[in-house]
């Protein structure tokens, strides 16, 4: 490979090497079981902010945070783009932080018509009590609907958000795993019920579907 014996072309490799190092680091946090959206975009939003302490390091030719470029003493820097990778992000930036830290949340700042549902929900002492004892969507699930319908309603929308690296992966896991070995007594709408049930953490109400379910009738 000439590649090799060129010095830049070398230092690009490095550099690559300790940008795939941080990006794994960041895809591990991701993909994680039982991550809300809020807590996918702290991650994402440090990440972005490393980026660009990296990129200011680089034009002082600082790469303390790139051990494997300082190896080959490489003098470039590199600087990314990031505007596309976050911008989806950036358009609910402000409805993320007041959907995971209502109670510090700029009532001024908030959408028209959740200042004043935010702030009672601020002077609530009962959902305080709640917030600070309880999971983020166990709190919000016990909001008023009458009282609190506009933020209830913003809650959902973005509690329903979540990390799906995990769930997609173990799906895929299990739905190999029972077409090969039960291939030939799998129809569309069996291996659709296995999937669903293997990947739920809820438990059915066995009394409840048997009631609803035709009664059983012992032949004589």
């Amino acid at each position: 490979f000439p590649e090799l014996r060129n010095s830049n072309c070398v230092c690009d490799f490095a550099f690559g090497v300790d940008t795939l190092a941080h990006l794994n680091e960041l895809n591990v946090k991701l993909q994680g079981k039982n991550v809300f959206v809020h807590e996918l975009y702290s991650s994402v939003k440090a990440f972005k902010v490393k980026l660009a302490l990296f990129s200011k390091q680089m034009k002082s030719k600082g790469f303390a945070h790139f051990p494997t470029l300082i190896t080959w003493k490489c003098r470039q820097s590199r600087q990314r783009s990031t505007a596309k990778l976050f911008s989806d992000f950036e358009k609910i930036e402000k409805t993320l932080e007041l959907v995971s830290c209502p109670l510090s949340f700029d009532y001024e700042k908030a959408p028209q018509e959740l200042q004043l549902e935010l702030i009672d929900l601020q002077c609530d002492s009962t959902f305080k009590e709640k917030y600070n004892s309880e999971k983020l969507d166990e709190s919000y699930a016990s909001l008023s609907e009458t009282k609190f319908p506009n933020i209830r309603k913003v809650a959902q929308k973005i509690l329903v958000l979540f990390g799906s690296t995990y769930v997609c992966e173990q799906t895929f896991s299990l739905l190999k795993c029972n077409k090969s070995r039960y291939r030939s007594q799998l129809t569309d709408q069996h291996l659709s019920s296995l999937l669903r049930i293997s990947t739920t953490r809820m438990t059915p109400d066995f009394d409840a579907i048997v009631k609803r379910g035709d009664q059983l009738h012992c032949s004589h």
